[in-house]
């Protein structure tokens, strides 16, 4: 098995279609997903990050709101879960308004993120493409011991 991938969604957001489609599509090319749902407090994706040591998180929204969430959440998920690897991405619709979706994104990246995805269908192949060689690299770096931080009390 490649790895764990963490799916969640943001603070504000309750929507749970778009965390099931994720998590379908992901254990597809056979990572093992926990799925933490709808509303997710900061503190629990931290928690589970902690004790999963996942290979990717990935954080969706669909409310529109994402983007002030997702500002607010990398800074807590990098200081406290710090692992290696660990990739942390985030996608769907994080903003109400697509003026200024290209600046929004160059600041979560920023921020920390590694990947946006924009609500598309480009962007899913691209994820699909990121999902396809994370597996292979992973399979890879399994046969091979790696070295990781504790992660800090949130």
């Amino acid at each position: 098995m490649p790895g764990v991938v963490i799916v969640s969604s943001t603070p504000s957001d309750a929507h749970t279609w778009n965390l099931v489609f994720l998590q379908l599509l992901i254990e597809e090319y056979g990572f093992h997903v926990v799925n933490l749902g709808p509303c997710v407090p900061e503190d629990l994706l931290v928690s589970q990050c902690c004790l999963h040591r996942p290979v990717l998180v990935v954080i969706s929204s669909v409310n529109g709101h994402g983007y002030q969430d997702c500002l607010n959440l990398i800074g807590r998920l990098r200081r406290h879960a710090r692992h290696e690897p660990m990739r942390v991405v985030a996608g769907g619709k994080l903003s109400v308004n697509q003026a200024g979706a290209e600046g929004r994104s160059v600041r979560l990246l920023a921020a920390g993120f590694d990947e946006i995805f924009a609500d598309d269908e480009r962007s899913l192949a691209v994820f699909r493409e990121l999902l396809a060689g994370m597996a292979e690299e992973v399979a890879g770096r399994m046969s091979r011991t790696s070295t990781t931080v504790p992660c800090a009390r949130p």
